[in-house]
């Protein structure tokens, strides 16, 4: 997933922000790798250079609807892993023939479909309830991708998250496109896990990092610190004795030696 780094602009040279593309390790809760995206260019092509330098065998490899691309697509399986991309309208064609395609099995209640299906239990938190229903259609790469065109494609995902929020309900359906097989509890699992880049990679780099506030903005070294951040944020979180966050973790690094040493001691060993 891409953050930009907010501060890291400067107005007097005429440079915007930079926007760094990170893959994170949700098992791990680790940063594998990050490229900064070119000035000209956007996420698209950022993705696919960030991939070939991932060891990608028995991974799963999950992006939001920017990366819903061949060549990306094609990127992860040239690397050994699977993939679980978000479809939206950006793939005009492609989403359509997914959202009727689903729409069809409904109709006929799966009769002539491949289809496995997954629901979560009622989650309630801060006033607000949700259920998702999870959907997987397999056997449909002649319906879908007649010509090939995207890489070891084998099934789509349907999730629809039923909200209440103060007595007001609210559905949202979001489509998927995977090479997994069918199996629609390891599809919301992979959905879910997604989030785990804004929760715990994006939001600490801001809040214990305040990677958005910082102004360093001369030449490469908004990227080299946003690397040192990223390797800073990686040590903390192997260092396992603390039970506190990566910003308590932080600052008592900075004012404890010794703590400090036990966390650098992670790399070595």
């Amino acid at each position: 997933d891409g953050k930009t780094l907010r501060h890291s602009y400067d107005r007097g040279g005429d440079k915007k922000a930079i926007h760094m593309v990170s893959a994170w390790a949700t098992s791990q809760r680790l940063v594998l790798g990050q490229v900064k995206v070119d000035k000209k260019s956007n996420e698209i092509t950022a993705i696919p250079a960030l991939i070939k330098v991932l060891e990608l065998n028995g991974s799963i490899v999950t992006i939001d609807a920017m990366g819903c691309q061949r060549s990306i697509v094609k990127s992860i399986v040239e690397q050994g892993g699977d993939y679980v991309i978000t479809l939206k309208k950006n793939q005009p064609s492609l989403y359509a023939r997914v959202e009727e395609l689903f729409k069809q099995a409904i109709r006929q209640g799966f009769s002539g479909f491949t289809h496995t299906a997954y629901s979560t239990n009622k989650e309630s938190n801060h006033g607000r309830s949700e259920i998702r229903h999870h959907l997987m259609l397999s056997d449909i790469k002649e319906l879908i991708d007649p010509d090939n065109q995207w890489e070891k494609f084998q099934s789509i995902g349907m999730i629809e998250s039923v909200r209440i929020v103060k007595g007001k309900t609210t559905i949202e359906t979001r489509y998927y496109i995977s090479s997994l097989p069918n199996d629609a509890q390891k599809l919301g699992k992979s959905v879910r896990s997604h989030w785990g880049i804004e929760n715990s990679l994006h939001w600490v780099l801001d809040v214990g990092f305040r990677e958005d506030e910082c102004r360093i903005r001369k030449d490469n070294a908004p990227q080299n610190f946003a690397i040192l951040r990223h390797i800073s944020l990686n040590l903390l979180n192997q260092e396992k004795t603390s039970k506190t966050g990566a910003k308590n973790k932080r600052l008592r690094a900075g004012w404890d030696d010794d703590y400090l040493t036990k966390i650098l001691a992670v790399a070595v060993n």
